[in-house]
């Protein structure tokens, strides 16, 4: 299966448990790796034939910045939904990071990463 991935986007949201992270927000990274067939691409070298990751690439932000969720489990989860929502998709990978995760020793980040599959179309 052929690959889109999208590394490193980046939006302020109000995720999280904690009264103070859905009043003040953070920062959210996400990670997105799409799989789907590109041979059409590959050959007529047309964008309709592919997933824009340009595109792709907003959506995510857009859920990233708008409705709040408790877990990142549940991000990451609509916004696999969103990416599987493209008749090409056939398969999503979706990695939530939370670089501000409020935890009780030193650490860079919590994160989530799940996996999805497109339902019979």
């Amino acid at each position: 299966m052929d690959r889109i991935t999208v590394r490193g986007i980046r939006a302020w949201g109000h995720h999280g448990v904690l009264p103070h992270e859905r009043e003040l927000g953070q920062e959210f990274v996400v990670d997105v790796e799409v799989g789907l067939d590109l041979a059409t691409a590959g050959a007529s070298d047309d964008l309709d034939d592919t997933l824009d990751y340009g595109r792709l690439a907003a959506g995510v932000g857009e859920i990233l910045s708008g409705e709040p969720w408790k877990l990142i489990e549940a991000l990451a989860a609509r916004i696999a939904d969103e990416v599987l929502s493209h008749p090409r998709a056939e398969q999503v990978t979706v990695t939530v990071h939370k670089p501000s995760a409020p935890l009780s020793v030193p650490a860079d980040e919590a994160a989530v990463t799940i996996t999805r599959v497109a339902t019979t179309r």
